[in-house]
């Protein structure tokens, strides 16, 4: 029987879209939806478990599931000794302390002796060690943003994102606790066979996210300011350039991560650059 790796999803909700997301870009289709618990990919071995969020740490390391697609947050406040494979980029959130608009605010030790409501007993715990502080938990499974607001606590520690949710209910953002995106994480107790899978869907998801990060730059110049324009440059090696059909001029290709090129691009029109194009990519292999 071949082996197969089993990975574990959210069943609902933006992080099972992320996941879903980048197995597609990594070539890997599930052939049911995911109204199943659970559906298999024929380009690759592997099966997808759609499991409740909160289960997936337990179910990864009693190794139900081998593998999953997890946010830091979720990971962190389980406490299994999962192992942090890869950061995916997607789901990103910050788990933060939030207290009703126009308290005061200096720092962490205005928590001390405050009453505080959470999803995340656990990392909040962590986090008034961390501080030397003492406070009053109280763990809610959810709409912890309408506690101070019923006088059930003063302060809240929740998932952020856009801050909508906070300034709805008269509350405000005052310090992150945890910055969060999703990760996958793995049993550290895998066999050979599915590491050996492991490492392959590895290779095709760094792949993905490495053509995610950069993107194909193409540009046409003076030859007299190629060497110039190359010392702009921050690509991977030495830039491809193949002469134009117009005498004296040269096309100049390279990849460039897609946070840098406005600090450059300028710089690079003085330099005499024009008819300048930036193309994604689709797979990055280095």
């Amino acid at each position: 029987m071949q082996t197969r790796l089993q990975l574990a999803v959210q069943k609902s909700g933006r992080l099972l879209e992320g996941s879903l997301s980048i197995l597609k870009e990594c070539g890997i289709r599930i052939d049911n939806g995911k109204e199943q618990l659970k559906a298999s990919a024929r380009s690759f071995p592997l099966d997808v478990l759609y499991l409740r969020n909160s289960d997936i740490p337990q179910y990864v390391h009693d190794g139900v599931a081998d593998i999953a697609i997890l946010g830091e947050n979720t990971v962190v406040e389980k406490q299994k000794p999962l192992e942090m494979v890869q950061a995916l980029g997607f789901s990103k959130c910050r788990l933060s302390i939030a207290l009703p608009k126009g308290t005061p605010w200096s720092g962490p030790h205005e928590l001390q002796g405050k009453r505080i409501a959470t999803s995340y007993p656990n990392t909040l715990r962590q986090y008034l060690q961390r501080h030397e502080l003492q406070a009053d938990i109280h763990e809610i499974s959810g709409s912890v943003e309408i506690a101070p607001n019923i006088g059930l606590a003063d302060a809240i520690c929740d998932l952020v994102s856009t801050g909508s949710t906070l300034f709805k209910n008269g509350l405000e953002e005052k310090e992150v606790v945890l910055p969060s995106q999703a990760w996958l994480v793995a049993n550290p107790q895998l066999v050979d066979e599915k590491k050996a899978l492991l490492d392959q869907l590895l290779f095709r998801i760094q792949s993905v996210l490495e053509a995610r990060n950069n993107k194909y730059l193409l540009m046409n110049a003076p030859d007299e300011k190629i060497a110039d324009i190359i010392g702009i440059l921050p690509g991977m090696k030495s830039p491809t350039v193949m002469p134009l059909a117009t005498g004296g001029w040269s096309s100049i290709h390279t990849v460039i991560a897609e946070d840098r090129f406005w600090e450059i691009i300028d710089e690079l029109k003085r330099q005499g650059a024009e008819g300048i194009l930036i193309i994604p990519i689709e797979k990055m292999i280095l």
